[in-house]
């Protein structure tokens, strides 16, 4: 394989979760995933857990109006796992945790994005740690974003096999709703990475499919 076609192999991964997780912004749908290019973010994935149910949280008429605690919701509180061996190079705690929006309050929530915009790709990401991990013998970085508040267990320098526990799926940042967004890309500052593809065992599921949790057969 070329040098180049090798910068663009898809990173494989695991997935960061122990259930079933739903799929949004999948770039198996579009690239960019999710309709910006903005810190490297160009094939990112969403995962959002799901209850016994298949669930991210009860919905009510209330659901539909107003803006929910965090703590309603499946994925909240949830072990985040390492999706690959590596290294920790990079950790950011301090976000606060904000309530979620579904139905109306979304809409409204969408609306303030250029406030979260100003700060960045911090803004967005909220919470968050970045490993690297090895790619046929080119560095790569995965970053998990949206942790929760307080959760972080990994520090700076700190090696890490997959599926150890890094921290917990958290709203924090640009989140509408507690999940993990996964991402890949080719050097440690997202500011002047570029994005890199990434992979799951069976391939990158679309939005709306389900990714198996880590160690269950394929959930799609």
């Amino acid at each position: 394989m070329s040098a180049a076609r090798g910068e663009r192999a898809p990173l494989g991964l695991v997935s960061p979760l122990r259930g079933a997780a739903l799929v949004r912004n999948s770039p198996a749908d579009r690239v960019p995933s999710h309709g910006t290019t903005l810190g490297a973010s160009t094939c990112a994935i969403d995962l959002v857990p799901l209850d016994d149910l298949g669930r991210t949280a009860p919905y009510t008429p209330m659901s539909f109006l107003l803006p929910e605690p965090p703590e309603h919701f499946a994925g909240f509180g949830l072990e985040v796992l390492a999706p690959a061996d590596g290294t920790v190079r990079h950790v950011h705690d301090g976000d606060a945790d904000h309530r979620a929006h579904r139905g109306l309050p979304s809409v409204l929530y969408a609306r303030t994005q250029r406030r979260r915009l100003r700060r960045g790709w911090q803004g967005l990401a909220g919470n968050h740690v970045v490993l690297e991990v090895a790619r046929g013998g080119r560095a790569a970085f995965a970053v998990l974003c949206h942790l929760q508040q307080g959760s972080i267990a990994v520090g700076i320098g700190q090696r890490v096999a997959a599926g150890e526990m890094l921290a917990r799926c958290g709203n924090s940042g640009n989140s509408m709703e507690p999940h993990v967004h996964v991402q890949a890309m080719d050097g440690l500052d997202p500011g002047a990475a570029a994005a890199l593809p990434l992979t799951f065992p069976g391939g990158v599921p679309r939005a709306g499919q389900r990714l198996a949790g880590a160690g269950e057969a394929d959930g799609r």
